[in-house]
């Protein structure tokens, strides 16, 4: 590969996009786009569509609250990243939450089946949209299907507003409520890790419905939420405070093979219940999770560490890293713009590329059961994809 497969464009204007679209097709004629714009630049898509197309490289993307570029956050611009050759990538809109779901991950299977090579190491990489309320289950119905053919690897798209908004696109569409599905071949997956310390308090979500835990030891759900920040940490939470303090801190769900997996609560009803980002079983077992007890440290060493292990000396290579926007709010902007910063540098990568993710998909262990996250990092190698 001759220089970087990522272009960060500080403006989203036809002529810039011509020129490294232009210098790619050079050396890679089958080449192929992805692209990372953030939401305040969702306007500029057409322009972006209409470069792609008239210089007929493939074009596929999604649409974030922000972008990582340069150890930073920023609003503006956009990452293209290059495929070498266009990987098998299709676009599933408006997905089904109950009644027709199984037809429909029947089809994307079929689909992607006739793409797998005889190799092990291909990862499918999903970019959901994060409105889609239901992808825990989404998960375990592909894993039904596709078991350990691929490595699984996903974020969720969208506005921080949590409001719907059409955010992925390929080079004629943009929609929502649906997902984005890449087949990256050959590819070794992605290192996930969020790096909370857990209590050994346990309790249990007794009555849940999707994103919604109605009752904790059958007990409304806030109310016992809210002994447990009273009794672990000191915080007194009402109704008043709630989008205030929640955010810092989450549930875990703490799975049978010591894996946590972070649910965020973002609404309070009425009626006590609590909703997440990201489903919560019934009878899960849930622990009350503190944002100071972030070890950001373990953290990036478990990163770097673990994407060496994977791929081999990782200096100078790109790196293409998620960063839940829920840990940014946990950390605050300051302390999250350094842990950016901390990871380029302990990495050494030839260039960060990434955007501020509403969800994370992925196993913490290599061929490890795919789950749905908050408050992670997923980082992988881009060299060499497609």
């Amino acid at each position: 590969m001759n220089g970087s497969a990522m272009e960060f464009l500080s403006e989203i204007a036809a002529p810039a996009i011509d020129e490294v679209l232009a210098r790619w097709r050079a050396d890679h004629p089958g080449m192929g786009v992805m692209a990372l714009l953030p939401e305040a630049e969702k306007d500029a898509l057409p322009t972006l569509q209409r470069a792609c197309a008239d210089a007929g490289a493939p074009l596929v993307g999604a649409i974030f609250p922000a972008l990582l570029q340069g150890g930073r956050f920023t609003s503006a611009g956009a990452w293209l990243l290059r495929f070498d050759h266009m990987p098998h990538a299709a676009l599933h809109p408006d997905l089904p939450r109950g009644e027709g779901l199984p037809e429909v991950l029947d089809g994307i299977v079929a689909d992607l089946l006739p793409h797998l090579g005889d190799s092990a190491e291909a990862t499918l990489f999903m970019l959901f949209d994060a409105m889609v309320p239901n992808i825990g289950s989404i998960l375990d119905e592909l894993y039904l299907r596709l078991a350990n053919r691929v490595h699984y690897m996903g974020v969720n798209a969208g506005s921080e507003t949590f409001q719907p908004m059409p955010c992925l696109f390929d080079g004629e569409r943009v929609v929502e409520n649906g997902v984005l599905a890449v087949l990256l071949e050959p590819h070794r997956g992605a290192i996930l890790e969020h790096g909370y310390e857990v209590p050994e308090q346990m309790i249990t979500a007794t009555s849940t419905e999707g994103n919604r835990i109605m009752q904790i030891d059958w007990r409304p759900a806030f109310e016992v939420y809210r002994e447990m920040a009273r009794e672990q940490y000191g915080i007194e939470i009402d109704h008043e405070n709630f989008y205030q303090y929640a955010v810092h801190f989450p549930f875990g769900i703490v799975r049978a093979n010591g894996i946590t997996v972070v649910r965020i609560p973002v609404a309070l009803e009425e009626d006590g219940s609590l909703f997440c980002v990201g489903e919560v079983p019934v009878n899960a077992m849930l622990t009350l999770l503190r944002a100071p007890a972030v070890d950001s440290r373990h953290t990036l060493e478990t990163v770097v560490n673990g994407l060496a292990e994977l791929n081999g000396p990782i200096a100078g290579r790109d790196l293409l890293l998620f960063y839940c926007a829920g840990r940014r709010l946990h950390l605050g902007i300051e302390a999250a713009s350094d842990e950016l910063r901390r990871l380029d540098q302990a990495s050494h990568a030839g260039r960060l590329a990434g955007a501020l993710s509403l969800g994370e998909i992925g196993s913490t262990t290599q061929w490890g059961y795919p789950l749905f996250h908050n408050a992670t990092l997923v980082a992988s190698l881009w060299n060499h994809v497609g």
